[in-house]
C-alpha cells in the first residue's frame, strides 16, 4: 500500500494522517463488476473474506462514500482502502494513566492532552504514553478485553509530547474511516495558542510552505517555500495580544504536518517561546540586561517548554453526521506565561 505519512523518527508527530491508504481508479472499459471480487483480484495476496469485512467496517470507500460488496464497480469510480490497524509497532500494554476525558460516545473520544504526555508508544517512549493510558481506560469498562483482544482504537492523529491541548480518537472501524478521511480532505477544524518571540508585523496572514526532514538533522524539520521538497503545508495566523518582544498568535491548521506550526512560525522569524528544538529556548528578542535576562528566565521556568496548546477541535460525528466543536481552556503554565508578559508590558516602556 502507499503511505501517506513517515513515520520514522522517534518525535511526535503534530497532526498527520496515521493510517495506511491506498487509492485504485477503475479503468474506462471495465466491466460491471461485484467490488468485492473486483480488489480481491486487484490486491495482491488479499483474500475476498477480509476485503468483505473490510468494507463492511467502512474501510473501502467508493466516490467518498460507503457502499456494500454486490457494489457494481463503474469505470472511472474512485476506490480508497484504508488499513485495519495503525503502522507496524511495538505492542500496546495498558497502564493505569489518568485521563482528561472531555467527551465520550460509542465512536469518538476526546481527550484534553497535557504538555509532557507523549501520545503513542515509540522509540525511547513505550510506556507512559497516552495510548497506554486509554488501553487501560478500555479494559476497565469492558473487563472481556485483554492484550491480546484490545480493540485497535483509532489514533487518527497526533499533537507533540510538550504540546497541550484537544486530540480525538475513534472507538471503531467507522469511525477511524470516517476521522482519517476528515484529516485527509483537510476538513477538521484545529485552532491553536502559541506564544512566539517578536512583534509580528502583520495582524494576520497564512504560511504556505513545504514542510520536510531537514537535510542534514533528520529529527528536525524544515519549511521549503519553493515547494522544491517536503508536503505541502499551510498555516493561517492571527495576532490576538502584542507584548512588544512576544506575540499571542492564533493559529488554524488547514494542513497537519509534524511540527507544522512550529517550523512555520521558526520561517516567519518568530519561534515559539521556549521550542528548544527550533530556538525559542533563548532570548531572541529584546535587550540582554541582567533584569531582562532574569524575568525571561523566570518565564521559561513558568513554562518549561514551548508555548503551544491545541484549543479547539471540530469534526462530522462518524454516526450522527452533526458538527461537533470542542474547546479547552489555556493550560495554567501557558496562563501565567501570558499574564507575566502583560504584566511586564504593563510596566516597563517597550
Amino acid at each position: 500500500m502507499a503511505k501517506e505519512h513517515d513515520d520514522t523518527e522517534d518525535i511526535v508527530d503534530a497532526s498527520e494522517e496515521l493510517y495506511e491508504r491506498m487509492s485504485i481508479t477503475v479503468d474506462r472499459g471495465q466491466e460491471p463488476f461485484r467490488l468485492d471480487k473486483f480488489l480481491t483480484a486487484r490486491i495482491e495476496n488479499a483474500s475476498r473474506n477480509k476485503i468483505q469485512q473490510a468494507i463492511e467496517a467502512g474501510r473501502i470507500l467508493v466516490n467518498n462514500k460507503i457502499v456494500q460488496s454486490n457494489y457494481k464497480i463503474r469505470p472511472s469510480d474512485h476506490i480508497i482502502i484504508y488499513s485495519d490497524r495503525e503502522k507496524p509497532g511495538e505492542e500496546i500494554i495498558p497502564e493505569k494513566i489518568p485521563l482528561n476525558i472531555v467527551y465520550e460516545d460509542d465512536d469518538v473520544m476526546i481527550i484534553n492532552k497535557p504538555p509532557g504526555l507523549v501520545v503513542h508508544p515509540a522509540s525511547g517512549n513505550y510506556t507512559g504514553t497516552l495510548i497506554n493510558g486509554v488501553a487501560y481506560y478500555l479494559q476497565q469498562k469492558n473487563s472481556a478485553i485483554n492484550e491480546e483482544t484490545l480493540p485497535r482504537f483509532g489514533l487518527v492523529h497526533r499533537i507533540d509530547k510538550n504540546t497541550s491541548g484537544l486530540m480525538v480518537l475513534a472507538k471503531t472501524g467507522k469511525a477511524v474511516t470516517s476521522l482519517a478521511k476528515q484529516f485527509f480532505d483537510h476538513t477538521v477544524k484545529r485552532q491553536y495558542i502559541a506564544l512566539v518571540w517578536g512583534d509580528m508585523i502583520d495582524e494576520a496572514g497564512s504560511l504556505e510552505a513545504h514542510i520536510g526532514r531537514h537535510q542534514r538533522f533528520r529529527k528536525l524539520f524544515e519549511a521549503y517555500p519553493d515547494g522544491e521538497y517536503g508536503k505541502e503545508a499551510i498555516t493561517h495566523y492571527k495576532v490576538l495580544e502584542r507584548f512588544g518582544y512576544v506575540t499571542l498568535v492564533q493559529c488554524v491548521l488547514e494542513t497537519g504536518r509534524t511540527h507544522q506550526i512550529r517550523v512555520h512560525m521558526k520561517h516567519l522569524g518568530h519561534p515559539l517561546f521556549n521550542d528548544d528544538t527550533y530556538g525559542g529556548d533563548k532570548i531572541v528578542k529584546g535587550t540582554v540586561f541582567s533584569k531582562y535576562k532574569q524575568f525571561v528566565e523566570n518565564c521559561f521556568e513558568i513554562c518549561p517548554r514551548h508555548a503551544l496548546h491545541a484549543k479547539t477541535i471540530g469534526f462530522v460525528h462518524p454516526t450522527t453526521r452533526k458538527e461537533m466543536l470542542f474547546e479547552s481552556e489555556l493550560p495554567d503554565d501557558m496562563k501565567k506565561l501570558i499574564d507575566k508578559w502583560r504584566n511586564y508590558v504593563s510596566t516597563h516602556k517597550i
